[in-house]
Parts: C-alpha cells; structure tokens; sequence
C-alpha cells in the first residue's frame, strides 16, 4: 500500500473566517490530497447555513452534503474529529449526554463514508477531569463497545494532547489503548503533540525543554518497542513555529485561559518542512521511525492550525494547500515515502 496525502478541512481556512468548505476541498483536490479529515466545526458550520441552524437533523443533512462533494471531487473522508472531552468526567450526568452525543457522530460517520473517529485528550480544568485511570479507561471502553454495536463498526483513535489535563503524552493515550483492549480503538500519534511536549516549550527563551534530546531518542524507541502498527489508526503530521520570545503574558499570543502549549498549538503550527517560517521540530525522525520501524503504510494527514487559518483573506485555501503540497513532496523525499507522485508535476505545472 502506498503512502498517501491527506489534509484537515480545518487546515485550509476557518470557516468562521469566511473560507467555505466548497473552496477548501476544491483548493484540495487542486493540488493532489485526495484523502480529508472533517473538522466537526466545518460540519456544524455547513449545519448552520440550513434552515433551523445546527440541530442534529441538519448535522445530518450537512454531512449528506458533504459525502456528496467529496465524491465528486474523488475525495475519500477518513476521519471526522474531534469529539471532545470525553472519558474521566467528573460530572458523570455530562458522560452520559456526550454518549449520547456519540450516537449522533456514528450516524454522521457512517453518511461520510468513514469508520474512524478521533478522541483528543481532555484539557478541561483539574476539578473536572478525574485523575482515575481506571474510571477513565472504562468510560472509552463503554464508547469502544457501542461503536462495534453499529454497522459497520465504528473505530476510534486516541490521541494525546501536548497540553492535555491529565494525558499529554503518546505514551499516555498508548496506556488508554491498551487498557481498553478493542479491536476498534487505536492510537493516533500526531508529530506536533508527540514533539511539543517533549522537544518543545514555547515558554523557554530555546524553545525547547532541558533534556530534549533525551526525551525525543527515548520516544522513538518507545514507539518502536511498543506501539503494535496494527492498532495505529491516524499518523497526522505537523511543524511548529521557533517563536521569537517566549511565549509569556508580553507576548501576542498569550491567553490566560489557556494552557501556553495550547496558545502555540493555536497561533503557530508548520507543515512538515518549512524552515523558512520558522519549523524547527524534528518530524523527520519521529515519521521515519513511524514508517520505516513500524512499517506504517497508509494515509499521512496534515493538521496545522496557525493564524493565517484565521484571516479573512480569499487567498488562503489556496495557500495552504499549496503549502501542503509542497510539503508532502518534500516529506515523500526525506522520508522515503511510498507514494504515487500526483503532486509534484501538479506543483511543476502551475509554476
């Protein structure tokens, strides 16, 4: 099986900042990603232009509509994410309404053509989220067990945030996959989260933590002796920008209602190779031993978000998939990917 390119819906616009999802899956198929991860705030936008706004029923129209879009741009859908918060509430009546509220992403799932859903960790305050491995393994072994009662069975993958509350690690979200133990719950591992947490700190005058090296030598050898490829669901793939300062309160992007890794993620992600904006993580080793040692073949998908997501200029859909494209080529490259090299003589073509 080849390599091949896929982009969140997300990471070529905002919608709230006037960019449609008609635009970004057309910029999309463009420049050669065949593959689309749907942003549920794409969705829930899309929901919103109806009449009655977002009310599940619209959800459901919308994603009729955006199956339909898809298929006529030969875009296959393999993730819709991220269903938030979720395991370990300490508000036991919220557990129950946001498995309610799976149900209702099952159905979306299934209208999408897709099987896969992503949990992200938690980054609710401490008093909400319960630091009770044993209760929070078994509140995403109950969602595990009620996507394998659909048809066809829903998989989730797990992913650990760089600034999650009580799981900020790949290692932590690999205990959770382990602990539930289903056929249909992975591990996403993300470059940019993986990488954040133990390469970087936006906050240090570096930019990077004491012992970052250590820590990333010893990541990749835990991933390599731990991770089963079988229960890799989602590689995504993201850079991170060298700030200038610390992201401390003088600094533009700092929000006191957020965790600084958070602030970072929001304002300043790279895709893979893009020194000239600033990357500076090392993604390179991290997908090589993903690829290379664990033998991972499948979709790589691009998740950044940044500020130029955000403006309202027309021109950015375009940019970022151009962007992305430019990035996968060279990914492919240093990589040694396996792919069928649509992008480049698109990117040739349009110089």
């Amino acid at each position: 099986m080849a390599h091949k390119p896929s982009i969140c819906t997300m990471s070529l616009g905002r919608c709230f900042a006037g960019h449609s999802m008609p635009h970004k899956l057309d910029m999309a198929q463009k420049y050669g990603f065949t593959g689309i991860e749907v942003f549920y705030e794409d969705l829930v936008d899309m929901a919103k232009s109806y009449p009655g706004g977002d009310t599940p029923e619209n959800q459901i129209s919308a994603a009729r509509e955006l199956r339909q879009l898809c298929d006529a741009r030969n875009q296959e859908i393999i993730c819709l994410q991220p269903f938030m918060h979720f395991g370990g509430l300490a508000d036991r009546d919220e557990h129950r309404r946001r498995l309610q509220e799976l149900q209702l992403w099952f159905e979306l799932a299934h209208i999408m053509g897709t099987d896969l859903i992503l949990f992200p960790s938690s980054f609710l305050s401490p008093d909400q989220v319960l630091d009770d491995m044993e209760l929070t393994i078994s509140d995403f072994t109950e969602a595990a067990d009620l996507g394998l009662q659909t048809s066809p069975p829903i998989r989730f993958a797990m992913e650990g945030l760089c600034w999650g509350t009580r799981i900020d690690t790949w290692e932590g979200s690999w205990d959770i996959v382990k602990g539930v133990d289903r056929p249909n719950f992975g591990v996403c591992l993300d470059s940019y989260n993986i990488l954040g947490r133990i390469y970087a700190d936006p906050a240090s005058p570096t930019g990077r933590t004491p012992d970052y090296e250590e820590a990333t030598m010893n990541s990749i050898k835990r991933i390599l002796s731990d991770v089963d490829v079988t229960k890799l669901f989602l590689i995504q793939v993201a850079d991170g920008e060298r700030l200038a300062q610390p992201l401390d309160k003088n600094h533009p992007f700092y929000n006191a209602e957020q965790p600084t890794r958070m602030s970072w993620s929001r304002n300043a992600r790279l895709f893979y190779g893009e020194p000239q904006y600033g990357g500076y993580l090392p993604v390179k080793q991290i997908l090589r031993a993903i690829v290379h040692g664990l033998g991972f073949e499948g979709w790589l998908s691009f998740e950044v978000f940044n500020k130029r997501l955000t403006e309202t200029d027309k021109a950015v859909p375009e940019e970022m998939a151009r962007r992305a494209a430019e990035s996968f080529v060279k990914m492919a490259a240093d990589v040694g990917l396996r792919t069928e090299d649509v992008m480049q003589p698109r990117l040739q073509a349009m110089l």
